[in-house]
């Protein structure tokens, strides 16, 4: 490929992200032009305090979660560092790329400002990087699985279109998820080698941790939402948390920001007809502040924090190195009276 098209190529993945960003803007419109902003903010208002304080635990528990992507990471490319680094790093790291979108460059970036002033190498977060998105897809991969088996038959019956989607996207889950378990089976310890970086292919007993850990991530991240719709809509769990994955993922493809409008336009067309749209926007609202707003807003308040104590650190460490610079001289001379008496 040349570089001409390889220019044209990511210019058309970065317009793509603003095309999904119209389009779902767009069928938001369509799916809520018959409400006011008061039957949204209603609806919001409507959330019992029980329910929100349980998505805010669910929320809480699903960033710690997050931050055992980089600890397995740092695992795979052999790197340690102490344990609240790697949950600053993680956190922040998942705080800004979830709310930015371009999880490799936004996160990508954070994590490379911190782990290189902790001594891990370009490539290993590199590495460390690429590896946390294959825990992500695994864990997503088995969630739709087992969740293709839960779905009501009756639902896929009313729509040719969402059970050929649906069935799809189960062979391709499955056929990935096999492909990788496979690879880690009969190729272990061996290496692929992509530009000047080598990727060693991970253990099945890492990978079996990698999927369980994307499928807790989700479920957690997938509760959060799941807590604020129950006062207006009863649905299953298990049919509830494939369609969350499916909305997720897909707000993660579309390039968009946080899949903001991509994510919420998938759950407003799934859910059934006769819902209260207004209800249900209203909960996807609460959903955005709690599982994107309020940790970006904590961990960027941690950040700063540390940066902080890091640069009044380095100026005390300038100051002590001012105050005993002049005495090396001197230390020496003495140095050199001493060796001189003793011949």
């Amino acid at each position: 490929m040349s570089t001409k098209i390889k220019r044209k190529f990511k210019k058309l993945i970065s317009y793509s992200g603003v095309f999904f960003f119209i389009l779902a803007a767009f069928m938001l419109w369509w799916q809520l032009k018959d409400y006011s902003l008061y039957d949204i903010f209603n609806a919001i208002f409507s959330i019992p305090m029980i329910n929100l304080v349980a998505a805010c635990i669910a929320c809480f528990a699903g960033y710690l979660t997050l931050s055992l992507y980089d600890l397995l990471s740092l695992r795979y490319v052999g790197g340690h560092v102490s344990w609240w680094k790697w949950m600053l790093a993680g956190i922040l790291g998942f705080a800004i790329s979830n709310n930015a979108g371009h999880a490799v460059v936004s996160g990508g970036a954070i994590r490379y400002r911190l782990y290189t002033r902790w001594r891990i190498n370009a490539a290993d977060i590199v590495k460390m990087l690429t590896f946390s998105g294959f825990t992500f897809f695994l864990g997503c991969s088995a969630i739709l699985i087992i969740g293709y088996f839960l779905v009501p038959s009756a639902l896929l019956d009313q729509s040719v279109g969402a059970s050929v989607g649906l069935n799809t996207l189960f062979i391709f889950c499955a056929a990935s998820v096999l492909a990788y378990f496979a690879t880690t089976i009969f190729f272990y310890k061996k290496s692929i080698k992509i530009g000047n970086i080598k990727f060693q292919i991970p253990s099945t007993k890492m990978a079996l941790f990698q999927m369980l850990l994307g499928a807790a991530d989700s479920i957690l991240a997938g509760l959060v939402l799941y807590f604020c719709l129950l006062p207006f809509v009863q649905i299953p769990f298990g049919t509830y948390i494939g369609l969350f994955v499916i909305a997720q993922t897909t707000g993660v493809f579309s390039q968009v920001p946080g899949g903001i409008g991509v994510f919420e336009s998938i759950f407003l067309l799934a859910l059934p007809e006769n819902i209260d749209k207004a209800d249900i926007f209203g909960a996807l609202l609460a959903y955005r502040i709690i599982y994107y707003l309020l940790p970006l807003i904590g961990a960027g308040g941690l950040f700063l924090i540390y940066e902080n104590w890091l640069r009044t650190r380095m100026k005390r460490w300038l100051t002590e190195a001012k105050e005993k610079l002049p005495q090396i001289p001197t230390k020496i001379k003495n140095i050199k009276n001493l060796k001189t008496k003793k011949k």
